[in-house]
């Protein structure tokens, strides 16, 4: 009927789509309807309580008429932009739902990894220590996910919290690291959902969590729990949950994923598609080096030897007292990775850390230019 409202409330994406089509908002119009896109969030409980939240898209008039209905089942009601706006806080929501049941789950295998008993565990978390109080680092979000455990979120020392919870947030600034830092000072536990140093992003490295932890690090001379990569709890899940016989550590960070896999014991992968370098791997100490580099994983699909570090028929390398020579053995097909694992085989051996690496001859300079050594 023209000047009828459609509302589209669901929990999860559209069918084939995941968000409003313009065209579809265009027919609506078309036909004197008023289109807004809201999804939900809460589940049945929610619901079953008028407790949703819901984020709508859609025009400030067309959200005036609606909101009638919103607030029949919607305790917290937001118009976040035009249609489609309402689908992509969604998926925004589920992004950072993932991120804290992810933190949750590191936290469930620490426990497991140090011999408590989880069930008991779990209920003193949530149980005894109800009401508890714990300084959160980090998104509101896993503010929430830490008063889902029947404790008290709270950002500052004067309100005598037990704990100190830190994960990442873009938003984290000096006064939450200097309140953290009297915490912890004053005997809080200290717990840190991960210690990577940095973030990939279309703009480049950025500071990560770890980071931040470095920093309250330095200010406190404490270490803190880390749930995550490279401490072995994790990885003994991993491997327990997949029922791996032959697990392959994968990633592009040596202090996390090379280092979880040299903890576990596993053989692993550096690919060169983020974080570490050439450069990294070469003067890299033997807890952080990897058995195997490539360009990518695409070396999955290739022998396992042929990504191994080890020699190579088409390079020499001599190790001196202050430098690595390399030199080109033959006219053997080569590239600048099986340059790179020839001279990790050639120093990992004899030495740790940096020495100057000069080429013997031209081939072996465009190597060490393309691997940036040159």
């Amino acid at each position: 009927m023209p000047g009828s409202a459609v509302l589209a409330l669901a929990d999860a994406r559209f069918p084939g789509g995941g968000h409003v089509h313009s065209g579809g908002v265009e027919e609506a119009a078309a036909r004197g309807l008023r289109m807004l896109d809201a999804p939900v969030s809460g589940g049945q409980a929610g619901a079953e309580a008028a407790a949703l939240s819901i984020m709508v898209g859609g025009t400030t008039a067309d959200f005036t008429v609606g909101s009638e209905v919103f607030d029949l089942v919607g305790r917290t009601v937001v118009h976040v932009g035009p249609n489609g706006a309402g689908q992509t806080v969604k998926a925004a929501n589920q992004l950072v739902v993932a991120a804290n049941i992810q933190a949750l789950a590191e936290a469930v295998v620490f426990l497991e990894a140090h011999g408590a008993d989880l069930p008991a565990a779990l209920d003193v978390l949530g149980g005894g220590l109800a009401g508890s109080k714990v300084l959160v680092v980090g998104s509101e979000s896993l503010a929430g996910e830490i008063d889902n455990l029947g404790l008290v979120p709270v950002r500052r020392v004067d309100e005598e919290p037990v704990a100190v919870v830190q994960g990442h947030s873009p938003d984290t600034g000096w006064w939450n690291l200097a309140e953290a830092c009297l915490a912890i000072r004053g005997g809080a536990t200290w717990v840190a959902c991960n210690s990577d140093l940095t973030l990939p992003t279309e703009r480049g490295q950025l500071p990560g969590n770890g980071a931040m932890v470095t920093a309250l690090r330095a200010a406190t001379g404490a270490e803190p729990q880390v749930a995550g990569k490279p401490e072995r709890p994790l990885l003994d899940r991993a491997v327990d949950s997949a029922g791996a016989q032959r697990p392959l550590m994968i990633g592009d960070r040596l202090d996390t994923d090379i280092a979880g896999a040299v903890t576990y014991g596993m053989p692993s992968l550096l690919v060169l598609t983020g974080v570490g370098t050439p450069e990294d791997a070469l003067f890299a100490p033997p807890e952080l080096r990897p058995g195997h580099i490539a360009e990518d994983m695409r070396a999955l699909l290739r022998p396992s030897a042929e990504s191994a570090v080890g020699e190579h028929e088409a390079w020499k390398v001599r190790v001196g007292e202050r430098a690595l020579e390399l030199s080109a053995n033959s006219a053997a097909s080569a590239d600048r990775l099986t340059a790179l694992r020839a001279l990790c085989a050639a120093w990992w051996p004899v030495g740790s850390g940096r020495i100057a690496v000069q080429a013997g001859d031209a081939r072996a300079e465009q190597a060490l230019r393309e691997l940036g050594l040159a």
